[in-house]
Order: C-alpha cells, then structure tokens, then sequence
C-alpha cells in the first residue's frame, strides 16, 4: 500500500528520461499511471520495467504525439471515453535541439513543448476539476531566463537558429506563462499549477542534439533520477498544495524571468485559444 493509492496520474514523455523516473516514482508510491508518448514499443518496455521493479502493474499507454494537434485531440478523447478520474496531469514530454515545423505548423520546440501540451491541458481540465482537488504539472527550464520575450510571427516559421537552442528557451518561457495564466483561470476550482526546472538532465530531451555535444553536455548534468524530483514534489508535496501558477527549482519555489508577467500570459493564452481552434 502506497500513500497514492487510488490516484490516477497522466504523464507525457513517460518512457524515458525524466518522465521515465516520475512514473517510477508515483508507481512504487501506489498511483495508477497513465503514460502518454509516441512510442507503443517503447513505452510497454517502461511499462514492464516499472511494474517488475515497483510491483504496481497498474500502468497504461496512451499513444500521443504532441507536434500534431489531431493526435492530442484523439488522446485526450480516449481518456475521457475510458472514464476514469484523473487527479494529476504531468506535461512532462519535451523537444530541444532540433530544427523545423511541428506537423501542426509551429516552429517545432514551441509547437511540441508548448501549443501541444496547452490543447492537451485544456481538453482535460474540466474532467480534472471533476475529480476533486487536482494538479497541473508543466516541466519547464531555467532555459526560460534566456528568452527575451515572445515574438509571435516567428513561433510560426521553422526554427532559425542553427542549434534550436533559442527556440526551445522561447518554448520554455511559454510553459512558465502557461502555468501563472492557468492558475489564476483555475482559481477556486480545486486544480493547482505549477511549472518547474528539474535541473540540466541528461535525458533524451537533447536526443536531436549532434553526438559530440550531446556527449560531452551530459557529462555536466544530473541524471533523469535527479531530475525527478522537483517534477515529484510539484505532483505530490502536501506543502504545496494551496499554491498555484509558481515556479519551482530543487523543491523550492523560485522568481521566474521578469519577462513572466500577467500581461505576458494573458497574451499567450489568448493567441494559443486561436492557435487550438483553428489547428
């Protein structure tokens, strides 16, 4: 018996990384946990590894591709179909590194770290507030100190820079804007937000990075494990659970970018209302 017994979490990006080492974590605490990604191969692995070493078999896939609008829409229609409640949704799932268009017409980090997710939260938030006091969970990173802002024609062009790195900033800014805005919209709803930085880690986020970076960034960073954490404790910690829209580092609460403002947030949230409908 785990103290999540009867708790049902959704995660993204679950079959590796840091994903991988929450679902581990909620699963040896007792939770029932759906795990959302691209690959039904992969993720059963997880799947299997987990409920081996946890004893807890009580895990799912859920196919999920973030970069197309229709395959979130599909997800999130077959969990509501199946019923069951859902207290915890972890946006966990993340690109970086890589150039290009999101199969939905985004510059690619923005549109799978950023416009995927926001439809995934909105088709789901209701049937989280209809659960009973819940939680919203959106991985993000100290990268978003280094966006200077949003420049909203160019989230809609293929990435410019030659590593991406720039654009993934851009797309971690919004998940920080996403959670303030989101937390205030849920106000007296029961549902709480929180975004987070879970550490450099090195996980498959940086999978599109070339070889000899990849190797020699990883060298420098925290494992998947440590990565965790923070993700754990904005899911789960009781001393936070009156808290909404925040920002966490290490399990502490921290100043986000000044660039995270109210006005800021409103605005993204507006234009990713129009980018959802219209996609």
């Amino acid at each position: 018996m785990g103290d999540l017994d009867g708790m049902t979490f959704l995660v993204t990006g679950a079959n590796t990384g840091i994903g991988k080492e929450t679902v581990r974590g909620l699963a040896g605490r007792g939770a029932r946990v759906v795990l959302a990604g691209r690959s039904e191969e992969r993720t059963r692995a997880a799947i299997r590894e987990i409920a081996a070493e946890t004893g807890n078999a009580d895990l799912d896939f859920l196919p999920l591709d973030l970069g197309d609008l229709g395959s979130v829409r599909a997800a999130a229609a077959t969990f509501l179909d199946s019923g069951e409640r859902l207290d915890v949704l972890v946006n966990n799932a993340g690109l970086a590194g890589r150039r290009g268009m999101s199969a939905s017409g985004f510059e690619l980090a923005f549109g799978t770290n950023h416009v995927g997710p926001f439809l995934l939260t909105e088709l789901l938030r209701d049937h989280l507030a209809a659960t009973g006091p819940g939680r919203i969970v959106i991985v993000a990173s100290t990268g978003h100190y280094r966006a200077p802002g949003i420049d909203w024609d160019a989230v809609r062009r293929p990435s410019v820079t030659r590593t991406a790195f720039d654009e993934y900033c851009v797309s971690k800014l919004a998940n920080v804007l996403h959670a303030r805005e989101l937390g205030r919209r849920l106000e007296g709803t029961g549902v709480t937000t929180y975004s987070l930085h879970p550490g450099a880690i090195a996980s498959d986020v940086w999978r599109e990075v070339p070889f000899g970076m990849r190797h020699l960034m990883k060298l420098f960073m925290k494992s998947p494990a440590e990565g965790a954490r923070t993700s754990l404790y904005c899911a789960t910690s009781p001393e936070i659970a009156h808290q909404s829209g925040r920002y966490y580092d290490d399990r502490r609460e921290k100043q986000p970018s000044r660039v995270v403002t109210d006005e800021l947030a409103a605005e993204l949230w507006e234009r990713s209302v129009g980018w959802v409908s219209a996609g």
